[in-house]
């Protein structure tokens, strides 16, 4: 490992109250190699330079250890490449996490980086969030759910809080959001959560605007929600 990359990123996570120990770096560095080998023959990251993963894929996932406290389970809402939860389960072993995601090459990946880094207490399903989240198996069974990058908040409100057990947190990250959150009040109403806090941070070393959106779930989620594959993104609750 360059010393250099590895001082980086133990800084840059402990600038979001995450203490990386020796074997946690050297899982991180094992799975950046994992991610740059798969990505010759899939398509799992724009972003090719070492430097660029552990700011904008590590790090960043990592900015979300502070809203995790007292969090037994997490589901990760299209994880592509498995950002935010793997760091996360790798900065924070105690935690049980999900891994979920619709393309099956990509669970492919996932699987093989939880083999190859001996990960225990975190699985990858191949299924979409609308077919989960009315599975009795997933449905308000986790203190909180998150997601990157994935799509807007209303939509992402739909995907995500059926996961979440009442009085627990939908954690979405996000660029800017304040035009979003304006535009969720209904799917919030709807849905059963409200919006607990929000934190803008720079991801740190770069000029990149990132915000947090913390949902708290009051209450459970109607039945019919969330709807058929498809259609929250087609007919968001706006």
């Amino acid at each position: 490992m360059d010393a250099g990359l590895e001082a980086y990123l133990k800084n840059g996570a402990a600038g979001f109250g995450a203490d990386l120990d020796m074997d946690m770096i050297r899982s991180l560095f094992e799975y950046k190699g994992l991610l740059l080998d798969w990505n010759e023959k899939m398509n799992l990251t724009a972003i090719k330079d070492d430097k660029e993963i552990l700011s904008k894929h590590f790090v960043d996932s990592l900015s979300i250890v502070p809203c995790l406290k007292g969090i037994g389970n997490l589901i990760d809402v299209g994880t592509g490449a498995g950002f935010p939860g793997i760091p996360i389960k790798i900065a924070i072993p105690e935690l049980d996490v999900v891994l979920l995601d619709s393309l099956e090459k990509r669970v492919g990946f996932l699987n093989a980086v939880i083999s190859g880094l001996g990960l225990e207490g975190i699985k990858a399903v191949h299924k979409r969030a609308e077919d989960a989240g009315m599975s009795s198996v997933f449905r308000e069974k986790f203190d909180a759910a998150t997601a990157r990058a994935v799509a807007a908040l209303p939509v992402l409100l739909e995907y995500c809080l059926p996961f979440v057990r009442t009085g627990g947190v939908f954690i979405a990250m996000k660029g800017s959001s304040a035009q979003e959150i304006s535009m969720s009040g209904k799917a919030l109403e709807i849905l059963g959560g409200e919006i607990d806090e929000v934190k803008e941070f720079t991801l740190p070393d770069t000029d990149i605007k990132r915000s947090i959106v913390i949902v708290r779930k009051l209450r459970h989620t109607p039945t019919k929600y969330p709807r058929k594959a498809g259609k929250p993104s087609k007919e968001p609750l706006v």
